[in-house]
């Protein structure tokens, strides 16, 4: 028995998709959920095989919800009606979709191959790789979820970051800070760019953001915004490169 969940805000799709599923497909257990927010508890209590995910939805867009899932252990389908930057990053993280209004014979056909596959065979490379294209394709912004919104952050305006546990808290312009429900190591995945470089086990600094060098056993950095970095020793030698600083 496959257990399956559709996710999509629209319910005549929901209605569309159960209905083929259920009539095209041997052995299926399928639940539908029209609230991305309330996907995420079901698909983490439920624990399904496989997932249809639809992108377009106003209260969380799909990438978004795949970002907060804790449990990534199962086949994804993306389903959408048109979004070209989109089906073009799925395209390249090798991710199945399948187009609104879903056709019978393309449905018979992805459902067959996650049949011949191992579950969540590969998904968070994929999921990564998928992530990743997103961002470039969103004019290099960087989403950040957090207090059930999405923030797009433009790379100038984040000063650092600083770990505290299994939170992290994003230094904005204008003395805005963000809190995270993640580790710094999962949020500096979002980072990947030239003018973010990790100081510290606590700390990702913006290197443009930099203001003065604290001299030291490890060394401190003064950022723009006032507040203080340390520095791993370890780290010091590449970031006086980076700074072009004299050691």
């Amino acid at each position: 028995m496959l257990k399956i969940i559709l996710v999509d805000d629209e319910n005549d799709a929901l209605e569309a998709l159960e209905w083929k599923l259920n009539n095209y497909i041997d052995g299926v257990e399928i639940t539908t959920c029209n609230s991305p927010t309330a996907a995420i508890d079901l698909i983490e209590t439920t624990k399904p095989d496989i997932v249809f995910l639809d992108i377009q939805m106003p209260e969380m867009d799909g990438f978004t919800l795949l970002e907060n899932l804790k449990n990534r252990d199962f086949n994804l389908i993306f389903t959408t009606a048109h979004d070209e930057f989109a089906l073009k990053a799925i395209k390249v993280s090798a991710i199945d979709y399948l187009l609104k209004p879903v056709d019978k014979d393309e449905l018979i056909d992805a459902i067959g191959k996650i049949k011949e596959k191992t579950k969540g065979d590969l998904l968070e490379d994929k999921l990564q790789l998928l992530l990743g294209n997103i961002n470039q394709a969103n004019n290099d912004k960087i989403n950040i979820s957090a207090d059930g919104k999405v923030y797009l952050l433009d790379k100038e305006d984040v000063i650092m970051l600083k770990s505290d546990k299994s939170y992290t808290t994003l230094y904005l312009l204008n003395e805005q800070q963000i809190v995270v429900s993640k580790t710094l190591k999962e949020v500096e995945k979002k980072f990947q760019f030239p003018q973010f470089y990790r100081v510290h086990n606590s700390y990702l600094i913006n290197l443009g953001h930099v203001k003065e060098y604290l001299k030291g056993l490890g060394g401190e950095l003064i950022m723009t915004n006032g507040h203080t970095a340390s520095i791993s020793r370890n780290k010091k030698s590449e970031l006086f490169t980076k700074l072009y600083l004299d050691k």
